[in-house]
């Protein structure tokens, strides 16, 4: 008798401990005694993410090599689209600048002399040389009048008649380049010096340009309205821009999302639109809510990394987004659980 009482009290506590390790995959009727985490899971696809801002995280850093002069911004500092955030040592470019600014006024006075021909002063003193030689040819001609008519008479040789011929002739063509002289004076530039006073202005005018476009380059703006996120460069640090050296990272974080890694086995499960919400340890039970707005195209590497032993770090993932409803405000870069309603869109 006790050895079948002993026998039938080892079948129950065994049935005991069998009910006890299964119990709790079973879920209860009660929602209310749900095991944790079943009730998040049932009907979404879970992923880990990570808390960016609505513009994604933005290097700022300079399109030239150089050390940075100042910065003027910090941690934290909320900043306007075209603010000022570090301005490079460019004392070099400035003097580009004001050389190529010279040149230009150069050539803008070489073109206006050109385009105004000669002055009043030179038309007048081309008339009176015209005038001059005008007189000195009447003279010769006199002259060679005379010697002619002494030459008939057999008064002089030949050779002095020859030398006031020679003059006269002289004097003639001295006349016609004074005339030729004061014509163009009257007449102004010509066409292809004025030409090519204008394309020697616009090469300078070109060069100022080139030159201020430089100067511009060293003072590093902010091209959203955003925040600070981080400062990563210091007033006499060096900056490179081969190696994309940035000097601060912005964000609006007017608006936050989730970049999510989807598991390659649930991508045909999500879709654009689908309502989800995501939670973080820090917060305990409190849901950010938002929606799907962008599903990438290719499958990847994983982004966020659970740091749990038995995370599988080889699987596919696709890359997914999801914008937070307005008005919720969570750490930019905070590690997340997401939650995608399978079958819920907005």
């Amino acid at each position: 008798m006790n050895r079948k009482v002993w026998i039938a009290g080892g079948a129950l506590l065994t049935a005991a401990v069998v009910w006890f390790v299964r119990a709790p995959a079973t879920a209860s009727a009660d929602p209310a005694v749900q095991p944790a985490g079943l009730e998040a899971t049932t009907g979404f696809v879970v992923a880990a993410g990570r808390v960016e801002p609505i513009s994604e995280e933005l290097k700022i850093g300079s399109e030239l090599d150089g050390k940075l002069a100042r910065v003027e911004v910090d941690e934290g500092d909320r900043v306007r689209r075209g603010q000022l955030i570090a301005v490079l040592t460019n004392s070099d470019y400035a003097a580009r600048v004001a050389l190529a600014e010279a040149v230009v006024r150069e050539r803008q006075a070489e073109l206006e002399r050109v385009e105004n021909g000669n002055r009043d002063q030179e038309k007048r003193e081309s008339n009176a040389m015209a005038r001059e030689a005008q007189a000195v040819l009447a003279n010769a001609e006199l002259e060679r009048g005379r010697r002619e008519s002494l030459l008939s008479r057999g008064a002089i040789s030949r050779t002095e008649f020859d030398s006031a011929d020679r003059e006269f002739n002289i004097a003639r063509a001295r006349l016609a380049a004074a005339e030729e002289r004061a014509s163009l004076a009257h007449e102004g530039s010509r066409v292809e010096d004025r030409k090519r006073a204008q394309a020697e202005l616009a090469r300078a005018e070109a060069q100022l340009a080139e030159a201020k476009a430089m100067l511009a380059k060293t003072y590093i703006r902010s091209p959203i309205d955003g925040i600070v996120l981080r400062r990563k460069l210091r007033a006499g640090e060096s900056v490179s821009a081969d190696r994309g050296d940035p000097v601060v990272t912005l964000g609006d974080i007017s608006r936050l999302r989730v970049r999510v890694d989807v598991d390659e086995t649930d991508v045909s499960r999500i879709a654009v639109g689908q309502t989800a919400h995501v939670t973080a340890e820090a917060y305990g039970d409190r849901q950010f809510t938002g929606k799907v707005v962008r599903i990438g195209e290719i499958l990847g590497r994983k982004n966020v990394r659970t740091d749990e032993p038995t995370e599988r770090v080889d699987t596919k993932i696709l890359e997914t987004l999801i914008d937070l409803d307005a008005g919720q405000q969570i750490p930019v870069g905070l590690r997340v659980d997401a939650y995608i309603h399978a079958g819920g869109k907005s």
